[in-house]
């Protein structure tokens, strides 16, 4: 609730200083020629009335969300449309992976795992490379999460077991996976990766506004 009086103020003020601005604009075109006059004072308005568009659709309905991440605790997101937009793809791209689903030891391999949750990584940076940043200050934003998931979970489990798996591999090229004196303590490590990443997925499902994520994931579980 903070949050949103403080960002309606910050609007307000914004309004009144643009407002301020267009008053001195129109003062100095009644010194110009009338035709020159219209024609600079419709490109003001213009710009101004695409500017406020867009600052509206970019902070409207902002929304608190208290989500328990992994490791840390709960804390309180603000969210925005162009946030939960951010989420939903987030969700999108986690939901659809191998690497949030559980690995038993009688099944599936390990390389498969960690391509999958390397392409995890490499997806989610590049949503956040090509969004523009959350605006809103009060709370923790989608980025926030993003970022903890890849620097907590998925940065020191790849970069552990990628070059430890692919020494083994170039070493013994014809030696199954499964024969690895190293792969039930990998497998250990990633189980615990993937319990922690599908609390992240659920947590990008709060904040897109998804409604029943649990079944979501539960069905492409079963589906594999």
């Amino acid at each position: 609730m903070i949050v949103f009086f403080r960002g309606r103020a910050v609007r307000i003020a914004l309004w009144g200083a643009v407002g301020c601005g267009i008053g001195f604009a129109l003062y100095g075109l009644r010194q110009i020629d009338s035709g020159y006059a219209f024609a600079i004072g419709g490109s003001l308005l213009g710009m101004a009335v695409a500017f406020f568009v867009d600052f509206y659709r970019r902070t409207a309905r902002l929304t608190e969300v208290r989500i328990t991440v992994p490791q840390l605790s709960e804390l309180t997101f603000v969210v925005n449309n162009d946030s939960q937009q951010v989420a939903w793809q987030l969700f999108v791209e986690s939901v659809t992976r191998t690497s949030s689903q559980p690995l038993r030891d009688d099944e599936g391999l390990l390389r498969e795992a960690l391509t999958s949750l390397n392409g995890l990584f490499a997806t989610t940076r590049e949503i956040l490379r090509s969004s523009r940043p959350s605006t809103n200050a009060g709370g923790f934003t989608v980025e926030t999460l993003a970022v903890t998931l890849l620097n907590r979970e998925l940065r020191p489990f790849l970069s552990k077991w990628h070059p430890i798996l692919s020494e083994f591999e170039s070493a013994e090229p014809n030696r199954p996976e499964s024969s690895w004196e190293r792969a039930e303590e990998c497998r250990g490590e990633l189980r615990r990766v993937q319990r922690n990443t599908r609390e992240y997925v659920l947590a990008f499902a709060r904040l897109a506004g998804v409604q029943d994520a649990h079944l979501m994931l539960h069905s492409d579980e079963e589906g594999r």
